[in-house]
């Protein structure tokens, strides 16, 4: 028998026939099922990836890619500053004085934290903060809050802004909590609504005043790093006991394990798509064979082989299968691109990081993607093939 016998069946077996319309039917819907599938992992991934990025750059912004902070009182200070700056002249740092604090303004209070650092140094490590003072210069008490802290508030640049230390001071028979009007001289925006309302920024001087602290003493060093990954063991090398390190990731783990688990149940979830597409292959390819089964017995009896049999459902299956996985593959890009490039939706900026759809598709989930449905389009494909090979040429050609 010649071997161009299994792609010409092939051929033969995926035209439309008239007297057996469901079987073509059944093979579309399974390759449109194998289409939306492919194409709506291709979407979902690429988000799910584009909202992880996007997180990460904000949180890598806020929360610092490294953070030295005391062990004990008074452990972090000037000393300790330069002889990091010498150790490691290739990273920035910027010394900070920390305090957890109640913004006032008339009826209205909001719970944050407010920082005093030199806005030059600051500059330095915080691209946000950069941003918001490039036209401003701040004197001692002025402070510099987030826009969703201003417009929560209600408040204007130069107008004074009461805020509220939860340090408290001894009174006579009582303790009572510090209290501070601020002059507000600029506004930065982070993307991220949390922070902007949480965070305020003033002078070094300003809060080393009010808690009582001497000039060369922080509450931390906020350091920026290219690799935070490998700069935090360099420099745990050099710490003393009384300090430690930590990065950025360290506040954030649980949020990102939620997210990669969200990815993974996402992945599983649309694959099962995929999935129910590939049972209409099986269904299509057993109502092909069941309807062929004449035909199999005599091709069978001329001397064509049970593999060459089965290599002809298991093609057609394959090529049902990749046909679906492949116009998935376009309509998943284009969409993408369409969704890049046109503002179709719009984020509220105030919750999300950003007001358009992020998305970056990696390679990983991309081949990921392909290999998944086209692992399940072989082994759908599979049983039919072998139902086909099995077909027994006496009992059929004695009905027939």
């Amino acid at each position: 028998m010649k071997t161009s016998i299994v792609p010409y069946l092939v051929k033969r077996f995926l035209r439309f026939d008239s007297e057996q319309p469901f079987i073509f039917l059944s093979a579309l819907l399974a390759f449109l099922g194998i289409t939306l599938g492919v194409m709506v992992l291709i979407i979902a991934m690429a988000l799910m990836n584009g909202f992880d990025n996007e997180f990460r750059k904000k949180l890598t912004i806020m929360n610092y890619p490294l953070t030295i902070i005391p062990k004990f009182y008074g452990s972090v200070n000037e000393n300790l500053l330069l002889d990091l700056e010498s150790k490691f002249p290739d990273l920035k740092f910027s010394p900070y004085v920390q305090s957890s604090v109640m913004a006032r303004s008339g009826s209205k209070l909001e719970g944050g934290y407010i920082f005093g650092v030199d806005f030059n140094s600051e500059a330095n490590v915080n691209s946000v903060l950069r941003e918001a003072i490039k036209e401003n210069s701040f004197n001692k008490f002025d402070i510099l809050i987030g826009k969703s802290l201003k417009e929560e508030l209600s408040l204007d640049i130069d107008e004074k802004l009461m805020y509220i230390f939860t340090h408290v001071e001894p009174g006579g028979m009582s303790v009572t909590p510090k209290i501070k009007r601020f002059n507000v001289s600029g506004v930065f925006d982070s993307g991220l609504s949390a922070y902007d309302k949480a965070y305020s920024y003033t002078t070094l001087a300003s809060l080393q005043a009010i808690m009582n602290l001497p000039s060369n003493q922080y509450s931390g060093i906020h350091i920026f790093s290219a690799n935070p990954h490998e700069d935090i063991l360099r420099i745990k090398e050099h710490l003393p006991r009384s300090v430690s390190i930590k990065g950025w990731w360290e506040d954030n783990v649980n949020f990102f394990a939620a997210l990669e688990l969200e990815k993974v149940s996402l992945f599983i979830v649309l694959m099962l798509i995929i999935l129910i597409a590939a049972i209409n292959i099986i269904s299509s390819l057993l109502m092909t064979v069941m309807n062929r089964r004449s035909e199999i017995a005599l091709l069978l009896s001329l001397g064509a082989t049970s593999a060459e049999v089965k290599k002809v459902f298991l093609y057609l299956g394959i090529v049902i299968g990749v046909s679906g996985i492949m116009a998935g593959i376009v309509l998943g890009l284009s969409g993408l691109w369409v969704l890049s490039t046109f503002d179709i939706v719009n984020l509220p900026k105030d919750v999300y990081p950003t007001s358009t759809l992020p998305l970056d598709l990696s390679l990983k989930d991309f081949f990921s993607i392909v290999i998944g449905a086209f692992v399940i389009v072989v082994l759908s494909s599979f049983y039919p093939a072998k139902k086909a090979s099995e077909v027994d040429i006496l009992t059929v050609l004695r009905n027939e």
